[in-house]
């Protein structure tokens, strides 16, 4: 018998999603040894992932979008895949997409309920999928797991979840994010063509991130010479044409650097090299290149939204995100402050150290034993409850 693990956004490198995804597995491993399997969308031919490729693995191979309304169709008719998953005692979903089954305990991570959130920052179309399936997928699954206090609080009140029903695991910066000697430094900013200095922003380019506010905030800064450059880390997401507008009509525009995406192995030097982290958003999960910066000790300047709070605590100078002038304050006063940001630097480092994916791959693992030990059977315990839940 198996313990499932759908690692799909980590195969797919789906930013967030397939951090996640790949720093359980790894952490769960020691653990559950033999017991522990993978489960992944196989679409575009994608290899699993490097050191857990000697796993079990089941696998089905449908597009993305496809696959999404599979799971949603399956799941208004009860209709159970446990085809997919051989000899399976329990699957953990760790993105937003439940597979139904029968007689298989089932638990689902939910990172964030962005879409009903900031509704004008998603797509149409998958803010008519997850407003038509998240409530199936959380009723359905037998535990759910939230990244934050903020999202546990925003399913409650969304969707009238017991509280005894999720649990609060905090994600955690990989090991790998660690403070980098002066060399590599210099080795990935002659890698990607970057000044001495420079204020770094990493993630997906997309409106929830805030990137406008933070260009405005930062230009005229840059422009008298207060601020150094600003790099700006990432893949381009959807609906980001409005920065990129804006980025071409800014007077500071020579001073933006466009890395696009940067692969895992350079980001520690690049976190650890930057004069400060800056961490705009508008609404976050959880928020995790903040303390990955934390404990590359890169000092971190962090929206107060959401759960960013729960995430740097004391340990970053946090703004209002819709507050330009604040956020313009914030910059100033860390860039011209060489003790500010040593003493930054220490509190980060202290406050990253409080995370670890060994402890989230306990706790989940609790959560594990505590459906096994319940004896919970999945899909066809609710078989009563069809009206309610479609």
């Amino acid at each position: 018998m198996s313990i499932y693990v759908d690692i799909s956004a980590a195969v797919h490198r789906r930013a967030g999603l397939g951090r996640y995804a790949e720093s359980l597995v790894n952490a769960l491993a020691p653990l559950l040894g033999d017991r522990l399997a993978l489960f992944y969308n196989r679409e575009h031919g994608v290899e699993p992932l490097v050191g857990l490729d000697s796993l079990t693995a089941a696998t089905v191979s449908l597009g993305y979008k496809p696959w999404r309304m599979a799971i949603g169709l399956g799941q208004m008719m009860h209709a159970p895949f446990n085809r997919y998953l051989p000899a399976a005692e329990l699957y953990h979903a760790t993105e937003h997409l439940l597979m139904p089954l029968r007689g298989v305990p089932t638990v689902l991570t939910v990172h964030d309920l962005i879409f009903r959130q900031t509704p004008e920052h998603h797509k149409q179309l998958n803010r008519w999928y997850l407003s038509w399936t998240m409530p199936l997928f959380c009723r359905r699954a037998d535990h759910i797991i939230a990244v934050s206090e903020t999202t546990r609080r925003d399913l409650m009140s969304a969707y009238q979840l017991p509280p005894e029903k999720i649990s609060v695991i905090y994600e955690a910066a990989d090991p790998r994010f660690s403070v980098q000697p002066p060399d590599i430094q210099a080795q990935a900013r002659a890698a990607y063509g970057l000044p001495e200095k420079y204020l770094l922003y990493l993630g997906t380019l997309e409106p929830r991130k805030n990137l406008e506010r933070l260009l405005a905030a930062w230009a005229p800064l840059y422009q008298s010479g207060d601020c150094p450059p600003l790099v700006i880390a990432g893949k381009r997401g959807w609906l980001s044409e409005g920065f990129f507008s804006a980025l071409e009509a800014s007077p500071a525009r020579e001073g933006v650097l466009l890395t696009g995406y940067i692969p895992d192995e350079d980001l520690p030097a690049l976190y650890a090299a930057a004069t400060a982290f800056i961490w705009p958003s508008l609404y976050e999960g959880f928020g995790l290149p903040p303390l990955e910066a934390m404990a590359c000790g890169s000092p971190v300047i962090c929206s107060n939204a959401s759960s960013m709070p729960e995430v740097v605590a004391d340990a970053a100078l946090l703004f209002d995100p819709e507050n330009v002038d604040e956020l313009r304050e914030c910059l100033r006063t860390v860039v011209r402050d060489d003790a500010l940001r040593g003493d930054m630097r220490e509190r980060g480092l202290a406050r990253a150290a409080t995370f670890s994916w060994s402890r989230t791959a306990h706790e989940t693992l609790r959560v594990y034993k505590g459906l096994l030990q319940s004896g919970s059977k999945g899909l066809d315990e609710r078989s009563s409850t069809n009206s309610r839940d479609s």
